[in-house]
């Protein structure tokens, strides 16, 4: 069976473009804001993927990022799903720990959240994307800021740095982009409070690696996702950036966990499946982490320390300790359930009947 990872890059590119052109994305989703104590909006769901299909055409179609769906489907062609295979969409998100107000941008899940207020009230409901961030020599920032300014069909004038770094390569850019479909921030960006950043849409050529570290530090988006999002922030609007790629929290009693890679200025001794042709060193999908490894162990001692923080003086919960060492081992950044209520002790059946609970009603995880 053929894939597309085995035409030349070229002609995967145009075949990305074309399907970047020609798939129908869908809006993103608006959730409630969870009840207090509760941490967890959206749910798991599936796509059977077209004849023509490739990943990235399923992740924009549902405002997924590139590496967030590959990561979720590790056993699946990236390039050639084939027909019918069942695609699971990660829509299911723990939200960060940081305030629920403005903009939250967690670095490393690559995805951004934004808190909706109606009227004067605080936040009701809750709408995510996923974005681009900076390359590892040019890392988006982290901090609270602000949205400063809002752009509409923006021209892009290239700092000397980037500049310098296109002229190496040969491709010498002009001191003045000017709108157009081949933009760069495309027609919709938002001014950061720290200098030289934005979050922006993208030209048609770059739609396609929404998701992926890959731009001068700023928050790339789906050109669809900005528009959506763009006349929703009012001037002014916090803007917390975190770097979380470990989340926990409740969902009612149930607690779960979130993994996703650790930027790789975090852990520079990551492990990474070998680079494809279609792939440079800053795109590599992290490898599942072989258990009792240095890296494992600091992230499942990282987790650990997240799940006593999110308990507190409460009782624990029971932990499911297979669950939780398999999160933090494949790092697919889907929620995992790892821990449930104790269940409450079952009294034994009356003499006179013979019915019985189920057994996974009654014994607690082990």
């Amino acid at each position: 069976m053929n894939s597309i990872a085995s035409f030349p890059a070229g002609w995967r590119n145009a075949a990305c473009l074309i399907s970047a052109l020609f798939c129908l994305p869908v809006a993103a989703e608006n959730y409630p804001l969870p009840a207090a104590g509760s941490d967890v909006i959206g749910e798991i769901a599936y796509s059977n993927a077209d004849k023509e299909d490739t990943l990235l055409d399923i992740a924009r179609r549902f405002s997924l990022g590139q590496d967030e769906i590959v990561l979720a489907n590790r056993q699946v062609d990236r390039w050639y799903p084939g027909a019918g295979t069942q695609v699971l969409l990660p829509k299911m998100f723990v939200l960060p720990n940081v305030p629920r107000t403005g903009i939250v941008l967690n670095v490393p899940e690559m995805r951004l959240f934004y808190f909706r207020r109606q009227g004067k009230q605080g936040p009701t409901d809750v709408v995510t994307y996923p974005v681009s961030i900076g390359r590892m020599d040019w890392k988006t920032p982290r901090g609270t800021t602000s949205i400063v300014q809002k752009l509409v069909d923006p021209p892009w004038r290239p700092p000397e740095t980037i500049k310098k770094e296109h002229a190496a390569n040969g491709d010498f850019l002009p001191d003045v982009v000017p709108p157009g479909p081949n933009n760069p921030l495309g027609r919709f960006a938002m001014k950061l409070g720290i200098p030289g950043y934005l979050i922006h849409g993208t030209g048609i050529d770059k739609a396609f690696g929404i998701g992926m570290r890959v731009t001068h530090g700023c928050v790339r988006m789906y050109p669809e996702d900005v528009e959506q999002l763009f006349p929703l922030v009012p001037v002014g609007s916090p803007v917390h950036i975190t770097n979380e790629p470990i989340k926990v929290g409740w969902l009612g009693q149930d607690m779960y966990i979130e993994v996703h890679p650790p930027l790789k200025e975090d852990f520079l001794d990551f492990k990474e499946h070998p680079p494809q042709e279609d792939e440079e060193q800053d795109h590599l999908v992290h490898a599942p982490l072989e258990e009792g490894s240095p890296d494992y162990q600091r992230l499942l001692s990282i987790a650990l320390d997240l799940i006593q923080k999110k308990v507190g003086k409460n009782a624990p919960p029971q932990i499911n300790p297979q669950a939780l060492k398999a999160a933090v081992k494949e790092m697919s950044g889907v929620p995992v359930l790892i821990a449930q209520p104790a269940p409450l002790p079952v009294a034994p059946p009356e003499a006179e009947t013979d019915t019985a609970l189920p057994a996974s009603l009654v014994e607690p995880w082990h």
